[in-house]
């Protein structure tokens, strides 16, 4: 739900407003960072800023985050740690990507953004890039709900998602970054027939392996972002422009200057036919050359080569027309969830709640546990949450946490039935759930693991994984799953009905028999009497009436 927060804005005044939300994201390339404020349920960009700092050059070519990239990146940080502070914002949130996730050092230099910005850094998976990319477009870009085809190739990474009506369909995370590309394969400048041949064998065999899981979707549009792409659709406009008007590339050139990624209005499109043209020329110029072309200027010029190819090879393969360039990105996908979670009227909440629950339906159809044979169960969870709600206190974010829980608690069964509550808590953990970050995963992981006789302890493994701070909620949603459980023993016969009582030293439970009776789930019920007075301070009472 969304609070008013008070702040100061300036010398003895004070102002009541919506929240404000910073998202910063630690590219492989460069690092960006964006803030907005909620107004009218939606968002106001107040503040962008962006810094080249490179941090994924030396992961892709030594394995590790260079002193030099490090202390650059701090640099930007610092500088955007000050604008968070200015704009008084009331929630930060900042990612990394592929530079992080490959690097072994990436804990030396989160521990360095923590003690300098006192940011916790959370390094996310290529997926969960896309969604959250994916997110931000379909939340703000213009046509985006029909069939898209959403393409962002970043510094380490690029990722391609099919979307239908607002909804992921497929997506894939390819290890095709613009500077992984140039230090794996690109050496000479400009490259050598040797350099090419190798970085086409390589682009045309990840997307082989993108195109088993993509397949060929018929799309209506295609939206590309990054400065890659902003790149190439300058440039291709200008190709197109000198095309038209010959003899007037200054002229065409003086148009399409400026910096890729304003957010300018600016609509820019760039064919396949151009973009192999572009592609190709790129290959045999040298730095000083590339960075001459109209829209790609000298810091992008470093870099482009192997990303154009990819661009080229992709549009081609699929067999696309080409693509529109859209500013956004990752920092307004994290914006977007921001405001979904804080706002429960803003219309980007109900997307993500459908996002969320199509990852937890995903995940039981891959390990092979029926969503209608769990639906009862999920509904108990819901009622017992709504209903004992003035008992257990939980936060309102834990309702759809539950409710995964109790949907994906079977799941562990496609390993073994037996002791599948552990193995339930290792697949939720460790499964892209489109939607929940690896910190809600956990949750939902924990909750689903104490089904059966063991008890949550602070130590255990599955609670490790947990935030100190939630253990307490984390416990108290347990008892809540465990009453749900024990209210569907008997999956094959119509579900009992549920009527709670809240007394002030008691709960009362009364079941309303389906068509198989309630004995089973009231010997179940009785079952939990015991800890749910421990952790409720309550005595549970079952009645079938």
């Amino acid at each position: 739900m969304t609070v008013s927060v008070r702040r100061r804005v300036g010398v003895g005044e004070e102002v009541y407003g919506m929240p404000t939300f910073a998202a910063i994201d630690i590219g492989s390339n460069s690092c960006r960072l964006a803030i907005a404020s909620v107004q009218a349920h939606k968002l106001k960009v107040l503040h962008e800023d962006r810094e080249v700092t490179r941090l994924g050059e030396s992961v892709f070519e030594a394995g590790v985050i260079s002193p030099e990239a490090m202390a650059n990146t701090i640099k930007a940080l610092k500088r955007f740690h000050k604008a968070v502070q200015a704009h008084v914002v009331d929630r930060v949130r900042v990612v990394a990507t592929s530079a992080m996730r490959d690097a072994r050092n990436s804990e030396a230099f989160r521990a360095w953004v923590k003690s300098t910005t006192g940011w916790n850094v959370e390094v996310i998976s290529g997926l969960e890039e896309g969604r959250l990319i994916h997110l931000g477009v379909i939340t703000h870009e213009p046509g985006a709900k029909g069939k898209v085809l959403v393409i962002d190739l970043g510094g380490g990474s690029c990722e391609v998602t099919f979307s239908e009506g607002g909804r992921i369909r497929e997506m894939v995370s390819l290890p095709l970054g613009a500077v992984r590309l140039q230090q794996e394969f690109l050496r000479n400048d400009p490259p050598t027939k040797e350099d090419v041949a190798r970085l086409r064998k390589y682009i045309d065999r990840e997307l082989r392996r993108g195109g088993r899981r993509l397949g060929v979707p018929k799309v209506g549009l295609v939206i590309a972002s990054s400065g890659t792409a902003a790149a190439l659709a300058e440039a291709s406009e200008a190709l197109r422009n000198a095309a038209i008007k010959p003899g007037k590339v200054k002229a065409a050139r003086a148009k399409v200057q400026g910096i890729p990624g304003k957010r300018s209005g600016r609509v820019l499109l760039a064919d396949t036919v151009g973009v192999r043209k572009i592609a190709d020329r790129l290959l045999k110029l040298n730095n000083a050359q590339r960075a001459a072309v109209p829209g790609i200027g000298p810091r992008r010029s470093e870099i482009i080569t192997g990303g154009a190819q990819v661009y080229a090879m992709l549009l081609e393969r699929m067999g696309l027309k080409g693509f529109r360039y859209t500013p956004l990105g990752l920092r307004d996908g994290m914006l977007a969830e921001m405001l979904g979670n804080a706002d429960i009227r803003a219309s980007v909440h109900r997307t993500m709640e459908a996002e969320r629950w199509e990852g937890v339906l995903q995940v039981c159809r891959r390990y092979g546990v029926d969503p209608k044979k769990m639906e009862p169960e999920r509904e108990h969870a819901l009622q017992l949450f709504k209903q004992l709600l003035p008992v257990h206190g939980l936060p309102e974010e834990y309702k759809p946490w539950l409710e995964a829980a109790a949907m994906m608690q079977g799941v562990g069964k496609f390993m073994n039935h037996q002791g599948h509550h552990r193995h339930t808590q290792y697949i939720i953990a460790n499964s892209e759930v489109f939607g929940f970050s690896p910190e809600q995963r956990a949750i939902v992981a924990a909750i689903a693991r104490y089904l059966g006789k063991s008890r949550p302890e602070p130590m255990d493994r599955p609670m490790r994984m947990v935030p100190v701070e939630e253990h307490a909620h984390v416990t108290r949603a347990i008892v809540l799953l465990r009453l749900a459980a024990a209210l569907n023993q008997d999956q094959a016969s119509a579900p009992v009905r549920l009527r709670t009582k809240i007394y002030p030293k008691r709960v009362v439970l009364e079941l309303l028999p389906g068509r198989g009776g309630a004995a089973l789930e009231a010997w179940s019920l009785k079952k939990e009497a015991a800890y749910f007075r421990e952790i409720f301070r309550r005595e549970l009472l079952v009645e079938v009436v």
